[in-house]
């Protein structure tokens, strides 16, 4: 027995190391304590090489569309073993050659051809594998890929990963629409914002609450669109419709954001002046407050939701007389939403329509200020009379002291 050489149980025969030693003709005996059947048929042990590359592709090959590309690829083995080329990813037979020496030719060069392809050398021992890039030159772009949409309050942020530009500077675009709530409905249009150059991601906002959006991303360079990206839905969130908190599940993370405290309204000149105090516990960095109101107990609308969460107080103008509305606000940080705080009421029966701008000085009230209006039109109506009387009396006079001169004197005779 040689060393590295061990029988099992099952009278298998192990040879940790192959080489010339282990070449040669092999019979096994069976015995017991009966005796033998005999020797086994001969069995003949040969030392064969597995394959092993003599000449590699380059890691990646850059060429222009419609030129020959040649990427050279050789191995060595016992047997000799046999070479075969395949693009990564592709469905079906490609319309690469090999030559005679085993490199793939691609003759005319295709953008379809530009990827990753693999060159395997084959024999009875094993196979072996190397991989190489190729870059196709003067096309369009290909697409993007791993399309992902994040949901966030009426607002999606969409981002990608870049296909090849086809050797070009390539510019993006983010294509959405929302879905048919009718199935009947035969198309529905598509709404494209440009990406800024260099970015991989868009914040798409002024979207609507509960309902589904499809979303794309199209690649473009100077010499045209690329293919889309697969289409991606998502619903944008909107804001809580109850004032309940839903019940969190066992074993998570919460976050406390409680809403805003102590809303109050005050009526002014300008409009209703509403102030309030931060929540009381925040877990998360305060984003700032929305602003809803209802009018004559109809359904809530945002009114403003942009609130900087610096603020404490919001001027509400443009209210129309003799009106009921309500007004709450909710905070946000980031994602994440208050419940809304306490309802405000404000009536403005027998008041004055408040304006949407303040356009006149505050410092008048608008009765003071009409009446000094009109006490200046009325002024400047009455100059323009006097002197346009004072003129016809001037030409009246001057008529009158003509005719008395050209007139001859009376003469009295005794």
């Amino acid at each position: 027995q040689l060393p590295g050489w061990s029988v099992r149980p099952d009278g298998s025969i192990v040879v940790a190391t192959g080489n010339d030693d282990a070449l040669g003709l092999y019979r096994c005996t069976p015995y017991n304590s009966y005796g033998t059947a005999g020797q086994s048929r001969p069995t003949r042990v040969l030392l064969k090489d597995p394959p092993a590359f003599t000449v590699r592709p380059k890691e990646e090959y850059f060429q222009e569309v419609g030129r020959e590309l040649v990427i050279p690829c050789a191995a060595h083995g016992d047997p000799p073993p046999t070479i075969t080329w395949v693009k990564v990813g592709s469905v079906g037979k490609s319309s690469a050659q090999v030559d005679g020496n085993s490199s793939l030719v691609l003759h005319p060069l295709i953008k379809e051809q530009h990827g990753v392809w693999e060159c395997t050398a084959t024999n009875q021992v094993a196979s072996v594998t190397t991989a190489t890039s190729v870059h196709v030159l003067g096309t369009s772009p290909h697409a993007v890929t791993n399309v992902s949409v994040l949901p966030l309050l009426l607002a999606a942020n969409i981002s990608w990963e870049p296909g090849f530009d086809g050797g070009y500077f390539q510019r993006f675009s983010v294509w959405y629409t929302p879905l048919a709530r009718y199935p009947p409905r035969a198309h529905h249009d598509w709404v494209s914002l440009s990406v800024p150059p260099g970015a991989q991601h868009l914040l798409v906002e002024n979207l609507q609450p509960d309902t589904s959006y499809q979303f794309s991303v199209l690649a473009q360079n100077k010499l045209g669109s690329g293919p889309f990206s697969q289409i991606v839905t998502s619903v944008p969130r909107g804001f809580p419709v109850t004032t309940v908190p839903p019940e969190p599940p066992a074993m998570t993370v919460h976050v406390f954001l409680s809403p805003p405290r102590a809303l109050t309204a005050n009526e002014t000149v300008r409009g209703v002046l509403l102030r309030w105090a931060p929540p009381a516990r925040a877990s998360v960095a305060l984003g700032g407050y929305a602003l809803e109101l209802r009018q004559d107990k109809g359904g809530w609308e945002v009114l403003e939701r942009s609130i900087p969460g610096t603020d404490t107080q919001v001027l509400v103008p443009g209210l129309i007389k003799d009106a009921f509305y309500e007004f709450r606000l909710v905070a946000f940080a980031g994602s994440y939403i208050s419940d809304p705080s306490n309802t405000v009421n404000v009536s403005t029966a027998g008041m004055e329509v408040y304006p949407s701008r303040t356009q006149l000085p505050e410092l008048l009230p608008q009765p003071v200020l009409a009446g000094v209006i009109g006490g200046i039109c009325f002024l400047s109506v009455a100059v323009i009379f006097s002197t346009m009387a004072a003129c016809i009396m001037n030409r009246r006079r001057a008529a009158r002291v003509r005719k008395r001169r050209q007139d001859p004197p009376l003469v009295f005779s005794p």
